[in-house]
């Protein structure tokens, strides 16, 4: 799996990459982007329907916990070791980018929040990654609680 632009310039800034590894790295997933883009291109009512749907998803999550709390799981999910969809969520502490810019509701590879509860001061969040096909996501459950330095950190459930 190619490790996601924070773990590469977590791994620059440790000295363990060249310069010229890193901007490798980095061009193999601005292609990709690239490639998405050309595809909504190609393809702009498939592309708007996504983004009316992820727009969806997000104002409810976002009208039940908060802007803030939405972006702060996603980072503790981008920071999940092994978790496919980190490669899309490695951004998500940026203001700037939209939140519903991160889900992705029928484009392969899916990314959506099933569900996300508070309990006593730990968060649950179930999330569907992978095929797009109904019931062939694979389903994650994960805990999330503040670590000393106050951030969201998540373990699986």
């Amino acid at each position: 799996m190619l490790p996601t632009p924070r773990e590469i310039f977590t791994s620059f800034e440790r000295g363990e990459l060249e310069r010229d590894e890193l901007h490798a790295l980095m061009a193999l997933h601005a292609r990709e982007l690239i490639q998405e883009m050309e595809e909504d291109y190609q393809n702009p009512a498939a592309a708007w329907i996504e983004s009316l749907l992820a727009r969806r998803a997000t104002g409810r999550l976002v009208k039940l916990h908060s802007a803030r709390l939405v972006r702060e799981v996603l980072v503790a999910l981008a920071d999940v070791r092994d978790f496919p969809p980190a490669r899309y969520l490695w951004n998500a502490s940026h203001p700037d980018v939209p939140i519903h810019c991160f889900f992705r509701m029928r484009r392969e590879p899916v990314f959506r929040i099933l569900s996300l509860e508070a309990r006593a001061g730990e968060f649950r969040v179930v999330v569907e990654h992978g095929a797009a096909a109904k019931g062939k996501g694979t389903r994650q459950a994960f805990l999330l609680a503040r670590n000393e330095h106050w951030k969201l950190t998540a373990r699986i459930a």
